[in-house]
């Protein structure tokens, strides 16, 4: 979509997680974005999808119980009221219409990632035992599912915000 320019190419950060935030320890304000070695050209679905993979997911990244890992959307909501507050004032109609969806895209994308690196030994994501990506790709997957099945009540957070 971007190579057809149905959505415009932005300056995108892709490492988007609670982590790369730097917050004022008195007030809890976020100050400034860190892990800049990663910013380049691309779709701010790519890191709205990355920002919601990361934060509104219950669980952990590599839980061994697929029972935990869940889309949390009540924080679902609070990222995306807090990203309109500022984002939704150039956002084109179609990056709104995707924002939900790009939740899902991202975590396949991920998903996709941690297999094929467990697939190829483990060389590129740094584990601490034995199958950990496997483990996280399966929390990926099991991350998909539940927003799939979630999908009309997160597109209707979107269209309320």
């Amino acid at each position: 979509m971007i190579d057809k320019k149905e959505l415009p190419l932005r300056v995108t950060h892709n490492d988007t997680k609670i982590n790369n935030v730097m917050v004022d320890h008195v007030t809890g304000d976020g100050v400034c974005v860190i892990d800049l070695d990663t910013v380049m050209p691309g779709s701010i679905l790519y890191d709205f999808g990355d920002m919601v993979r990361t934060t509104a997911r219950t669980g952990t990244e590599d839980d061994r119980n697929l029972d935990r890992v869940t889309i949390d959307l009540k924080m679902f909501e609070q990222i995306v009221h807090g990203y309109l507050l500022t984002a939704g004032s150039f956002l084109t109609p179609l990056e709104l219409e995707y924002l939900a969806f790009s939740g899902i895209l991202i975590t396949y994308t991920i998903g996709i990632r941690f297999l094929t690196d467990h697939l190829a030994g483990d060389t590129y994501f740094k584990i601490h035992r034995e199958n950990h990506n496997l483990e996280r790709a399966r929390v990926q997957f099991k991350m998909i599912k539940d927003m799939e099945k979630s999908f009309d009540e997160m597109k209707k957070i979107v269209e309320r915000a």
